[in-house]
Formats: structure tokens, sequence, C-alpha cells
């Protein structure tokens, strides 16, 4: 009997021991599924994106007038001077209406009734010609500014298209922020210039040429100046790599520079791919960029116009991994095999209510009177009178 209890015992023991493994078991099957689901699922290529937000806060219209014997418009570039809280704003004028130029302006940002940041003026206080190296202003149709930066070493990089037409070749200049003259110009590779003024086999095409310019970096403060980054990128594609075939996107060039007291380096050039064109766009393509932060993260505008009007779309990018493409002559082929710039969409302008016009400029402004970022855009009215030039605050939350 003592050994008929105890093998009953031992299968109740055995029946139990299976029951409390099943058991718990089930429980940690219960629980990754519950984690499972409040966990949210991120992809791969997310974790390559900063978390940004904009906020669309208020727009300032600053009429067509004349300044100082100059027409102000063609705003096609900002830079905040947070030290001196002054807004440089670049002309794209080629000198039809003034010499080629960028204005100083000065803005008060206050809070409406609804306790939300807005604009409360915005004043011209002067401009600044640019000049050459002799010190004289640019000959009309020699250069046509498209993109300004501030660098740490209190000096202004301007970009310049060129005029492909009149044979003047787009670069890259260091201005001297005080008298606007040209201090040096950085090394262009000769894929970007084109070798004729009519149907040139490469280069930048006219009008479609150095548009997005912006500066990372910070000063020593010991009287040298840490080396900096300086990043340029085309409007639209190279003569070279441009595929006429509106079902596949064009592919923009991005240049990194590395730039110290002593020497400038191209570090490494990558693809950008460009939004699809609209149907019916005239004209599509990047028209500014921002850094936001020393690893590789910007904020670029990509701007297109036709029969649908004016389209606008802020994105982020993720430059880490992106091949260099500096040794590859034409994008026109397979490039597959070519990891681009990658981009997440910020904000699409359609899905806000206010209508936008030919965006072209932005820059990190003043800190809103709550603390946060502003991030401000500008408007290029191409000189017509009976439009007035749009700056865009918005809160730029990372």
């Amino acid at each position: 009997m003592l050994a008929d209890g105890w093998g009953h015992m031992t299968d109740w023991w055995g029946d139990r021991r299976w029951i409390w493994i099943w058991g718990r078991s089930l429980a940690v099957v219960l629980i990754l599924a519950l984690a499972s689901c409040a966990i949210p699922q991120i992809k791969a290529e997310d974790r390559l994106f900063l978390p940004i937000t904009v906020d669309l806060l208020d727009v300032y219209n600053l009429p067509p007038q004349e300044f100082e014997g100059t027409t102000v418009g063609g705003l096609s570039a900002l830079a905040y001077d947070r030290p001196r809280d002054r807004l440089y704003a670049l002309s794209d004028d080629r000198g039809r209406f003034g010499p080629a130029r960028f204005y100083t302006l000065t803005l008060a940002i206050g809070i409406d009734g609804a306790g939300q940041p807005q604009f409360d003026a915005v004043t011209l206080e002067g401009f600044t010609p640019l000049l050459d190296a002799e010190g004289n202003p640019y000959p009309n149709g020699s250069i046509d500014p498209e993109g300004i930066a501030l660098s740490p070493r209190d000096t202004l990089f301007v970009s310049s298209e060129g005029d492909v037409r009149q044979n003047a070749p787009p670069f890259i200049g260091e201005f001297d922020r005080q008298t606007g003259q040209i201090l040096n110009t950085l090394p262009l590779p000769e894929r970007y210039l084109p070798d004729a003024p009519d149907s040139p086999t490469r280069g930048v095409q006219n009008n479609l040429s150095l548009e997005a310019l912006t500066v990372t970096g910070s000063s020593s403060g010991a009287g040298m100046t840490e080396p900096f980054r300086l990043f340029v990128a085309t409007e639209s594609a190279l003569v070279q790599d441009y595929i006429d075939d509106p079902s596949q996107p064009l592919n923009t060039r991005f240049l990194h520079y590395l730039i110290g007291d002593d020497q400038t380096t191209l570090i490494a050039e990558h693809r950008y791919p460009l939004d699809l064109e609209p149907t019916g766009a005239v004209a599509n393509g990047l028209t500014d960029m921002l850094s936001i932060d020393p690893g590789g993260h910007f904020l670029a505008l990509e701007r297109a116009f036709g029969l649908r009007g004016v389209q606008v779309k802020l994105f982020q990018l993720a430059t880490g991994g992106a091949t260099d493409i500096s040794a590859i002559v034409s994008l026109a082929g397979d490039v597959s095999g070519i990891s681009p710039i990658r981009k997440q969409l910020v904000l699409n302008f359609d899905d806000t209510p206010l209508a936008v016009d030919n965006l072209e400029g932005m820059t990190l402004g003043p800190r809103l009177p709550d603390g946060s970022q502003s991030l401000l855009l500008v408007s290029d009215n191409n000189f017509d009178g009976d439009r007035t030039t749009q700056l865009i605050l918005l809160r730029l939350t990372l």
C-alpha cells in the first residue's frame, strides 16, 4: 500500500508540475504579447531621423518697396546672426535693380491674443553690396546669389548660380560680413562647370545651379576657429545627370566641405533624389537646406510650380550611410547600387491653411517668447510688383 500510495503521489506531483510549467509559459507569452502591443513598432529607416515637428505660427508680408536706391525683392536666402539679433536676407538680383547685395533686417516677435508667437514688426535696417576682390560691385549678369550662411569665423558664405549663357561660372565665395568684399572662393569640381555657353555636355543647368547652402560648426573662442563644415547642393540635376523621363526622380548633387584656417577640403559628394515632378510643373527643385545637428541631419525645402501653382515640402535629411559619388561621372544610368541621402517628410504646405508663395530661403531664427526655437522661411517675389515677399514663422521642435 505504501508503494501504491507513493506511486499515486508521484503521478499527482507530476501532473501538478506540468500544469505549473504550462501556466507559467502561458503567462510569459501573454506578457510578451501585451508588451509588443504597448511598444510602437519602429522601422529601421525611421531610426535614421530625429523626432522633429514644426508648427506654423505666423506670416508677414513685406510689400514691394525701394530702399536706399535698390528695389527690395528676389529674397532667396536667409541667415540669422544670433549674437547681434539680426537677419541677413540675400537678394538674387543680378544687377538690374541695384548691385548684388544682402539686406539686414530686425525682427520683433511677440504674442497674439491666443498666446501664440507672432511677428510684431519686420524692419529693413540696411543693405550691403557684394564686392569682388578689387572692391568693386559685380558686373551685371556675372553673379546670381542664391544661398547664404554665417560662418563660425563671422564671415558670410554665398553661393552663386552663375549664368551659363553669359559664360559666368557658378561659385561659392566667402565674404566679409561688414564690407561685403569677397575674401576667397571654394574649389568647385570641374564637373560642375559648363563646358560651353550653348548646349553644354556637362556642368550645372542654367538657373538650376548652386541654390542651397548651409554651414555647421562653432568658434573655439580662443582667437582661432575650429574646422567647420559647409554643405552646398544644386537645385536640380547636372547636365550629365539629367534624365528626360518624368516617371524617374532627378538626382541633385550634395557637396560636403571641411574648412579650416589654412585649407579647404572637399570631403564627399552624395546623391540627393528629388521628389517626382508634379503633373503640370514648369520647375521642380531643391531651394534651400539647413544643418540642424553635427550628426548629418538637415532640413530641406523642395519647391515646384506650374499649372497647380506653388507647391512646397519641408523634409528632414539623414546623410549617414550615403554613398560618396565624387568618382561617379554620371547619375543618368542605373543608380540602384548608390545609397542616396535619406529623406523624411516633415511638412507639406498643401496641408496647411497658408497659401505659400515661391519659398526659397530658410534659417533657424531667434528663440520665441516661450523659449522654443523658431524657423524662418522667405519667398522670392521675382521682382514682381504685384507680389509681396512672405516671411513665415514656424516653431521647430526637436
